[in-house]
């Protein structure tokens, strides 16, 4: 049978060999970055873009619901 090992071994976020308690990751550390990178929008993922309204348009929307 060959071997199903994961060609990625090491921690995507800094290289280290993973550890299997924070596998991909080799830390809590490391697991806590990559996570805080994705809530900062650090990772994207490429979609068409999205037209915002502009300023005006949203101060409008806010104040009709008062």
């Amino acid at each position: 049978m060959p071997n199903r090992k994961s060609k990625s071994s090491n921690c995507p976020v800094c290289g280290n060999v993973q550890t299997p308690d924070f596998r991909p990751f080799c830390s809590k550390g490391c697991r806590d970055r990559d996570l805080l990178k994705w809530l900062g929008e650090g990772y994207k993922v490429p979609g068409p873009p999205v037209h915002d309204m502009d300023e005006k348009s949203r101060k409008n929307e806010v104040d009709s619901d008062l």
